[in-house]
């Protein structure tokens, strides 16, 4: 029998899984079969009906793949499984902090499990289908090993802290695990460029030419300390495009795909680094980092709420609280909470990307380069042009392209 702190539970979880599901579904139904004027040119009729099929296929899939992970926590938790879990562990009889750390290590592998197929069935059916799919089965495997191995050396790193500092702290032991924590993702972001980044992608300086000239000659222009950029072999696993920015202080670093430098003109791709530095004028790195640590703040916080609770643990059928047990359980439920402040920061992300794309037209003089450029990256990655506004809502980063060309072509 669920008790009430576990009936709550529940239905947080099956409110959260409906209004993901309504959203989706609207999104599969917000179609418009007329090419929109402006792309008109650029979008030829079969095209825009496979972008159009690409959306409706993949938010089917994530349907079937939300579904499926919820059921999974359903039926692991009603059959007891955080307990069995805990009562098999604890039986190896070791020092509690590996104790811990096997604790979700085991659940961690089993929901990898569970996403597998998933994984791959989007990969190599829906990704190759749409004929955006270039990664082998055999870079798909390395690169869920690399994965793997970061993700359990990075998290026996931070899982030690928050079970070392709960266990000897206590109730405000939150305030050190946030500290802590904050302290190594800020780092983990600085070393990522030349420590992570390297273990998935190949990164080359890029080479003498007019591109090259051109990209430096802007960027000294508006005053941006351009040491190198990069060009990415981004078409080792995908035919899709982007630029993107990473890192932190010298170690900071501009990358190129590799199918973007040959899908777009130089004037183009001005424009999307001038889109990319502008984020890095504009403080919105600063901010995204900023809001990634209050969101850590509060999780830590409201995890330390919860480890108090003896009903948040009976319901999961417990008897005591446990830290590692509390961890788990408080993930999953941190979903929902998230969710929602994701809302907010969504909200401000779209307001980050018109004041980049306002700051590159400004910069390189002119909004008809970026317009082109977000064009043909739109056809090539066969994006959605209508989507649902609760979706966008919801969800989207990036405001939807027609706005943001829309906001581009505006008189200043």
């Amino acid at each position: 029998m669920l008790n009430t702190f576990g009936l709550v539970i529940l239905i947080i979880l099956l409110l959260r899984y409906t209004i993901d599901l309504i959203a989706k579904i609207l999104q599969s139904k917000r179609f418009d079969p007329k090419i929109p004027k402006e792309f008109q040119g650029v979008y030829n009729k079969k095209d825009y009906k496979r972008s159009q099929s690409y959306t409706k296929e993949k938010i089917q899939f994530s349907i079937i793949a939300a579904s499926v992970d919820l059921l999974f926590l359903l039926i692991f938790w009603f059959l007891g499984g955080f307990y069995g879990l805990r009562v098999l562990v604890q039986a190896w009889e070791l020092p509690f902090l590996i104790t811990g750390l096997s604790y979700v290590g085991i659940i961690y592998f089993l929901f990898t499990i569970i996403d597998l197929p998933f994984q791959a069935y989007f990969t190599f059916v829906i990704e190759e289908k749409y004929g955006f799919n270039k990664t082998t089965v055999k870079t798909f495997f390395l690169d869920l090993l690399k994965s793997l191995l970061i993700s359990i050396v990075l998290g026996a790193i931070v899982l030690s802290v928050i079970f070392l500092m709960f266990n000897h702290f206590g109730q405000i032991a939150w305030i050190y695990v946030w500290l802590i924590v904050a302290i190594f993702e800020i780092f983990i972001m600085f070393i990522s460029p030349n420590v992570i980044a390297p273990m998935f992608n190949k990164f080359k300086p890029l080479e003498k030419g007019n591109l090259r000239k051109a990209i430096f000659n802007y960027a000294k222009k508006i005053g941006y300390p351009l040491k190198n950029i990069f060009i990415m072999d981004g078409s080792r696993r995908s035919s899709k495009s982007n630029a993107f920015f990473m890192g932190l202080g010298k170690n900071k670093k501009i990358a190129l795909f590799d199918t973007l430098v040959k899908k777009h003109n130089i004037q183009e791709i001005v424009s999307i680094l001038g889109h990319e530095i502008g984020h890095y004028k504009k403080k919105h790195i600063l901010m995204h980092i900023l809001i990634s640590i209050l969101n850590l703040g509060l999780m830590f916080y409201l995890f330390s709420l919860f480890l108090e609770s003896y009903d948040f643990f009976n319901a999961f059928g417990l008897s005591e609280p446990s830290i590692y047990v509390g961890i788990v359980i408080f993930g999953f439920l941190y979903t929902p909470i998230s969710y929602i402040v994701s809302v907010f920061t969504n909200w401000l992300f779209r307001r980050f990307e018109y004041q980049a794309d306002y700051f590159a037209k400004k910069t390189t003089g002119t909004y008809k380069h970026l317009v082109e450029a977000l064009k043909k990256l739109a056809v090539n990655n066969l994006s959605n042009l209508y989507p649902h506004p609760f979706y966008v809502f919801l969800y989207y980063s990036h405001p939807p392209l027609l706005k943001r060309i829309k906001a581009l072509k505006k008189i200043d």
